[in-house]
């Protein structure tokens, strides 16, 4: 049996939360759930740009390279100090991402498992007290960490099988061996999605309008004379061809006009 196995049996429970029965319900945390708490692309994007373009992480498989762990629903993160320990950062502005001394590198550590690295390029783990800190140069038993999800909440527990929380101190510490609202956090990313990646555009399309309508002229001539074929009735309709992402059936009209294309009958 894992560690995680030792400590946890079925869902997380929450402190004070009460469980439902009805099975309605359960289906709407669900749906939240696999939506990331968020209802729509739209408030996904929101919620990124008042983080400074970092995204809430809601798989194991997303957390890679730099990461922020967010303290509960403030703009508040674990902070790195010079002494190997961690405490909540200072509030910052909508808009703004993580401070530098805030920002950790996520590394792969088993299936279910994730270790992290400070600014100081120090492991993070749990002390005999509880205290997480970041002093190791290698990873560990007690540098790994399990991210637990559930109803779109994210909790992070530690090899001593307690949760990443706050002490009365404000110093990061995972003493908690039940999941409270104190062990909530989100973790954040700003790697590029592939989502999020720029289209690459054709060779053809690249340039003005009229020169990309020269280039799918010259890709897709079928007469014997090598000279173009332009159609001569501008661009206009183009432009709006292309607002409308109908530009490849345009620019085929046109060249069937001219009789510019081999695939036109």
């Amino acid at each position: 049996m894992s560690e995680y196995g030792k400590v946890k049996i079925g869902k997380l429970k929450l402190k004070g939360e009460k469980r439902s029965h009805k099975k309605h319900k359960s289906k709407k945390r669900k749906s939240e759930a696999e939506d990331g708490n968020l209802s729509s692309g739209g408030s996904k994007d929101t919620d990124t740009a008042d983080h400074g373009g970092w995204w809430h992480c809601t798989a194991l498989h997303q957390m890679t390279g730099a990461l922020a762990i967010q303290l509960g629903t403030s703009p508040i993160y674990v902070r790195a100090l010079d002494n190997g320990l961690f405490t909540a950062g200072a509030p910052h502005d909508q808009g703004d991402g993580p401070s530098p001394e805030e920002v950790l590198t996520a590394v792969p550590a088993g299936d279910d498992r994730i270790a992290l690295k400070s600014g100081y390029n120090k492991y993070l783990g749990v002390d005999g007290t509880g205290r997480v800190v970041g002093r190791a140069d290698a990873i560990g038993p007690r540098e790994m960490w399990h991210p637990v999800f559930q109803d779109g909440k994210t909790a992070l527990l530690g090899a001593n099988d307690c949760f990443l929380g706050l002490d009365e101190d404000d110093n990061v510490v995972a003493t908690n061996s039940k999941a409270g609202t104190e062990q909530m956090i989100m973790i954040r990313s700003n790697t590029l999605r592939e989502c999020d990646k720029p289209k690459e555009i054709p060779e053809e399309e690249r340039g003005k309008l009229k020169d990309v309508e020269r280039n799918y002229v010259k890709k897709f001539q079928k007469f014997q004379d090598k000279r173009l074929r332009i159609n001569e009735d501008g661009v206009t309709e183009l432009k709006s061809a292309r607002n409308e992402g109908c530009l490849h059936e345009v620019l085929l009209d046109r060249r069937a006009k001219m009789k510019a294309d081999r695939y036109c009958k």
